[in-house]
């Protein structure tokens, strides 16, 4: 998924491979050389999580770190692989103590890095032992009274200006009783309600989330090869884990489809954790064996939801080789204190948008006959944002820890990190039917991913690129001037997404009244009402207005995010009363009233349209081949 300093990583660590928890980048931005780790495999820092008040949204955090008397700095993890920024929730740590040998021992802050922590070690002093309180729900929602979900990264502090992969933990969790839990972390022994976990790696640690709640439900996925994919289900009500069993029969062809695309695996097991609340902010983030999922309570029993938002656990599923496995050079970093450079991004996110909707239609919890209608409603979204006139998506993947964590209004104004992924599948989109075209339908993206993602079997290893690799790679399979494309669309501003790719597949963009499905399945499972396209707002089910697209009729009325609508043409506001006027403008020539409240001022705005109501769709172009559902239609046992 889904952010202050920037330190650049020399080009010579282009194209080097890291082992994931053996091997490091030679590169600049590694930690001092004169510093070593005073952990190791036998010697590991000790981490004592005791979640048993999770519930009400506190754990505490009880840790031995092995230290050697003199100046000694300890810090706590700031940039957060998968979240791209740094994100690491210093404030949510209260109450440190810190002490040696029984005896309280004095810390101080660093006064400009605030993420690290500094006390002098007296003399005999061989361990410190550091205790605190995590807060788990402030800002975000991160537990409920039967669910918990635990990003090791904010649970724990680790010896400055080392490699994380030299950094060695011991980790045992206390549960909530009658709660289990669900993670890719290896466990060693379970006793009661305690949990003690394989000395691993910090690398591997913050790489291996885990879920734990009193309802949950665990589905092996895939098994083979001597291992598995498991679903790890927690919801906050027993009946949201009554998953169809067609929903779960088509879940379980997650791991062969994306064995199909492409053609190898990267990983000893995965677990693809969920978290069914309706009190936890809908989220996806990748990780190499496992991913941290959150979606709303009835998101695997409500069809809406697996139409809307059913890439949800393939987008970060496919993260594994993308991401995880292949990984932009600069992005990888020794530490958790040096910041991550993500200008790549277009490649991470934005055809991992493309490869994570794609293996949704080909598994079956989407039809692969749904694509074109899903499509047009990514071109749409993307050809009507007004700030692709000044910025190009190289700015948004480059400034992405800013835009990560941007909100508010205008957001098509302004545009945000969500548009490098629905623009980037528009991309890649078209990457693969330039390679099916120039090759006579003999090779597809398929061809390079297998190429991008060799060899067939590894287990979580990191391999870097640069732009170059990925340019070099589509040469391989089909011969055409990528840096140009690549220039065109994602370093240069682009007045319009690429849409060479519908004709190329057979078909068109074509604009009409009809509601498009998911549009109208988005609507339901997020209780608004898009009219974007048309008169030009969104309307939330409290009759807020949540944005306004600039150009449009309501923009150029003045029209704005955070106005309450009380009334359209005489009538108390509804979503149906809004339509029917809009259907009957079509037929008049006089503007349509809009009555609304904005802090506390009652106005009246007259928009001057007569478009009626407006939506995306695709037509076939009569006598071309259809593309589209060749390249969404099962790949597995081909």
């Amino acid at each position: 998924m889904l952010l202050r300093r920037f330190v650049h990583t020399s080009a010579a660590c282009a194209g080097a491979v890291t082992l994931f928890a053996c091997l490091s980048l030679a590169c600049a931005a590694e930690p001092n050389a004169n510093a070593t780790s005073y952990t190791s495999a036998t010697n590991p820092e000790v981490l004592v999580l005791d979640a048993r008040e999770a519930g009400r949204g506190l754990m505490h955090s009880h840790m031995t770190i092995p230290v050697r008397p003199g100046p000694f700095t300890f810090v706590y993890p700031e940039w957060i692989p998968g979240e791209h920024g740094p994100t690491g929730p210093l404030a949510n740590i209260a109450e440190v103590h810190v002490s040696g040998n029984g005896s309280p021992l004095r810390y101080e802050r660093d006064q400009v890095d605030m993420y690290a922590f500094h006390v002098d070690v007296p003399a005999g002093v061989t361990h410190l032992d550091v205790d605190f309180t995590v807060i788990l729900n402030a800002p975000e929602t991160m537990s409920t009274k039967n669910i918990a979900i635990v990003n090791w990264n904010r649970v724990l502090f680790y010896q400055n200006d080392t490699a994380s992969k030299d950094d060695y933990f011991k980790t045992s969790l206390i549960l909530p009783a009658g709660w289990d839990f669900g993670t890719a972390l290896p466990v060693a022994t379970r006793s009661g309600n305690r949990v003690d976990f394989k000395i691993v790696a910090l690398n591997m640690l913050v790489d291996s989330p885990l879920d734990m709640g009193r309802y949950y439900r665990h589905v092996v996925l895939w098994q083979g090869d001597g291992t598995e994919q498991v679903l790890d289900a927690f919801a906050d009500h027993p009946q949201d884990l009554d998953f169809p069993p067609a929903v779960v029969d088509e879940y379980k062809n997650m791991a062969p489809e994306a064995f199909a695309l492409y053609g190898s695996r990267h990983w000893n097991v995965y677990h693809s954790l969920l978290t069914l609340s309706s009190e936890i902010r809908p989220e996806g983030i990748e990780h190499h064996q496992s991913s941290d999922n959150r979606a709303p309570e009835d998101f695997m029993t409500n069809p809406q939801w697996q139409l809307s938002g059913g890439d949800l656990l393939t987008h970060e599923f496919s993260h594994s080789w993308n991401g995880k496995y292949r990984r932009p050079f600069d992005l990888w970093q020794p530490n958790f204190q040096i910041p991550e450079h993500t200008e790549l991004l277009w490649v991470y996110e934005g055809m991992n948008q493309y490869l994570g909707d794609l293996l949704s239609f080909r598994m079956g919890i989407r039809n692969p006959d749904q694509y074109p209608e899903y499509l047009a409603t990514v071109y749409a979204e993307m050809d009507e944002e007004p700030g692709r006139d000044t910025t190009p998506i190289i700015d948004l993947t480059t400034a992405a820890p800013y835009y990560y964590e941007a909100s508010g209004e205008w957001h098509s104004m302004r545009r945000g990190a969500g548009d490098f992924y629905s623009e980037g599948e528009l991309i890649w989109l078209d990457v693969d039917t330039i390679i099916r075209e120039r090759s006579h339908g003999t090779k597809s993206l398929d061809d390079f991913l297998h190429l991008y993602s060799a060899p067939a079997l590894t287990g979580p290893i990191t391999k870097t690129y640069t732009r170059e690799d990925i340019e070099r790679l589509l040469s391989e399979v089909v011969p055409y001037d990528w840096h140009a494309f690549f220039q065109k669309y994602v370093y240069d501003v682009s007045p319009h997404p690429p849409n060479d790719d519908f004709a190329r597949a057979g078909w068109r963009i074509v604009w009409n009244d009809r509601p498009n499905v998911f549009i109208e399945a988005s609507e339901q499972t997020r209780h608004y009402d898009d009219e974007t396209y048309g008169i030009g707002f969104s309307v939330s089910d409290k009759n807020e207005i949540t944005s306004v697209r600039q150009g449009s009729a309501a923009f150029d009325a003045g029209l704005g995010p955070d106005m309450t609508i009380i009334a359209v043409d005489g009538q108390s506001f509804s979503t149906d009363a809004l339509h029917y006027v809009l259907r009957e403008a079509m037929r008049e020539r006089g503007p349509i009233s809009f009555i609304v409240s904005q802090n506390g001022w009652v106005s009246t705005y007259r928009v001057n349209y007569h478009g009626g109501l407006r939506y995306p769709h695709t037509e076939r172009i009569p006598g071309t081949e259809d593309m589209l559902l060749k390249i969404m239609s099962p790949h597995r046992g081909r």
